[in-house]
């Protein structure tokens, strides 16, 4: 079990990295990062339902054996995610409220508050007594201020009563026992939850306390308050559409239809479209129409008129429209 990852019977191991092995040559590793769901599902996290038992213990006596109950005192036990069996993983007092892995994965999901969150790492230690989850820090979120570039935000949760659970971040990649402590002592931030009932619900307080910021979200804000108030004219816009879909070269009759009609469309979600009505003929309307076009309007491939809004879907879903929002947003703000 090497730095205490657990190793099921069946020779499978309890840690999931993407992309990237971990020193250790153990467990699965993904091609691309995994959402929350993946990374349980992948390091054997999920359907735990770790639970108390009221705790006993036994004694030999001239009449046989005695069972003694211990007062204010519970065993936490798992269903083992590969034999179904309930196991032991420690003992707790009467105040303690088991968080279940997927209760950690979702912190920090809505810690992080970016759709689509994903996950590099997550893992079992010592037989499930504790677990660990990381995320990378998306780019567009600040600590302290500053860039946060290539840091992670770990959850350490302790199913056996030893520790809290814990949120730091760090420049620290966990792939082991040794790797989380490492994260521990590199931390620029953490903050502890007592395994109290309502524990989990202090997302808002946990962010301040690790002086996390949205840095893209401020000067988005800022950016289109100013393309509100600037007008921009048709021209412009047939400008900005034009480096974004370069024009056909040659007389394809194909290429210049498919301009055609891709500048119909925009031009006319910018000049007609009541989604505009309130910011018509501003650099902020000519965002939007782009953008409405591309995610709503673009052409896509499919046999039936559903299986062409799947296939819309699937391209905002995936990121496929990331660089071209990203670049028509460089062209029309100011």
């Amino acid at each position: 079990m090497p730095a205490g990852i657990e190793v099921h019977a069946d020779g499978t191991a309890a840690f999931a990295s993407a992309n990237v092995p971990a020193w250790h040559q153990l467990g699965t590793v993904t091609a691309g990062l995994m959402t929350a769901e993946e990374a349980l599902r992948k390091a054997y996290l999920a359907r735990w339902n770790v639970r108390t038992l009221p705790l006993t213990t036994t004694e030999l006596s001239d009449t046989g054996v005695r069972t003694i109950e211990v007062p204010g005192h519970f065993a936490t036990v798992r269903t083992n995610p590969k034999t179904g069996n309930t196991e032991p993983l420690g003992v707790v007092g009467r105040q303690y409220t088991p968080f279940q892995n997927e209760d950690a994965a979702d912190f920090l999901n809505v810690l992080a508050d970016e759709a689509g969150a994903v996950f590099e790492t997550a893992g079992s230690l010592y037989g499930g007594r504790q677990v660990f989850l990381t995320m990378r820090l998306p780019e567009t979120m600040m600590v302290g201020g500053t860039d946060a570039h290539v840091l992670y935000i770990v959850a350490l949760n302790s199913h056996d009563g030893s520790g809290a659970y814990r949120v730091i971040v760090t420049p620290v990649r966990v792939v082991c026992a040794n790797t989380a402590r490492a994260a521990i002592g590199n931390a620029v931030s953490s903050f502890s939850i007592r395994h109290t009932q309502n524990g989990l619900s202090r997302v808002a307080e946990a962010r301040k306390a690790l002086d996390l910021t949205w840095a893209y979200c401020e000067e988005f804000e800022k950016a289109a308050a100013r393309m509100i108030e600037a007008e921009m004219s048709l021209a412009e816009l047939e400008s900005v559409v034009d480096a974004l879909w370069t024009p056909p070269k040659g007389d394809s009759k194909r290429a210049l239809t498919n301009r055609a009609t891709r500048w119909a469309e925009i031009s006319h979600l910018f000049t007609n479209a009541s989604t505009q009505e309130a910011i018509r003929g501003t650099r902020w309307a000519g965002w939007s129409a782009i953008t409405e076009y591309a995610n709503h309007r673009a052409p896509s491939h499919g046999k039936t008129p559903e299986a062409k809004s799947v296939r819309r879907a699937e391209r905002v879903a995936s990121g496929e429209l990331d660089a071209l929002m990203s670049k028509a947003f460089q062209l029309t703000s100011v």
